[in-house]
């Protein structure tokens, strides 16, 4: 990782420790049940929402283009991202219930938020992590 990089890899990691986090109800419901459709494979969601001044809104997700997926793993190539000012981070699974960030997680962290959803995927099991592998709170709204 080039200088650069590590620079605003830091900016985005303080911006989300600074924002009041809201997932909409609807959201989070979809995330779950695709993660639980993906099931025993990983799945993979794009979050995209509102980043205002001190509150980042998750409002809608968007599956990525091209997406992979398999027991270890899930991801899609970034190059294929439309230009989307609403994309403020990724979602994805660990069927194996570790809601961790690994080193792959963080080295491909998209956006200023990252969520991790463990097996078996409830409300309880979805966990919000900046840049830098730091745990966000995070509200839901209806």
């Amino acid at each position: 990782m080039d200088l650069l990089s590590i620079n605003i890899t830091k900016f985005q990691s303080n911006i989300a420790l600074q924002k009041k986090i809201i997932f909409k109800r609807d959201v989070v419901n979809s995330i779950l049940s695709y993660c639980k459709m993906h099931h025993p494979n990983e799945g993979i969601l794009i979050l995209r929402g509102k980043n205002k001044k001190d509150v980042l809104i998750i409002e809608s997700l968007m599956v990525p283009p091209m997406s992979e997926y398999g027991p270890y793993y899930s991801g899609f190539p970034i190059y294929m991202l439309p230009l989307d000012r609403s994309i403020v981070g990724t979602a994805h699974s660990h069927p194996s219930g570790n809601a961790t960030p690994s080193l792959t997680d963080l080295h491909h962290f998209t956006g200023l938020i990252g969520v991790i959803v463990r097996y078996p995927y409830e409300d309880n099991d979805m966990f919000a992590y900046d840049s830098s592998g730091k745990q966000l709170e995070y509200s839901v709204q209806d």
